[in-house]
């Protein structure tokens, strides 16, 4: 099994927590929000200080994560216009 199976099986997802979205190993931590931080500027130091039971492999299977989601989208591109 590949390295990156083994990291992505650190993101689940359950119904019956934060409605479903993916999430860091069953915990009420969504991907979306360590992706938040990272855009943010904050180190995988940072997070695992806020979110003590994050461990270095978490944040990198949600980087992964989201890689794989957008991997093959077709992006159109983004302007400053489009963000007002």
């Amino acid at each position: 099994m590949s390295d990156q199976t083994e990291l992505l099986k650190r993101i689940t997802s359950d119904p019956n927590i934060l409605g479903g979205k993916p999430i860091v190993r069953g915990r009420r931590l969504a991907v979306e929000h360590v992706l938040g931080m990272l855009a943010a500027g904050d180190q995988t130091s940072d997070i695992i200080t806020a979110y003590p039971f994050i461990e270095p492999q978490d944040v990198q299977a949600c980087v992964l994560y989201a890689y794989k989601l957008v991997a093959h989208e077709r992006v159109e591109p983004f302007t400053a216009e489009s963000a007002a």
